[in-house]
């Protein structure tokens, strides 16, 4: 490979990276599975208070 080739080679690569930095901010944050699974039974356990709350009393 000459030197040329190689150094446009890595001046592309380095164009390349800044850009994927640049346009990760699209995604969003990343979530781990006990993260989702406690969020979801916190979800249940104020839908449950909710439903309680509303259900009339006779």
């Amino acid at each position: 490979m000459n030197r040329r080739k190689k150094g446009n080679q890595i001046l592309k690569a380095r164009a390349k990276k800044a850009s994927a930095k640049l346009a990760s901010g699209k995604k969003p944050k990343y979530v781990s599975k006990a993260e989702r699974e406690k969020l979801a039974m916190e979800k249940e356990q104020v839908e449950c208070e909710v439903m309680v709350q509303i259900k009339p009393v006779e």
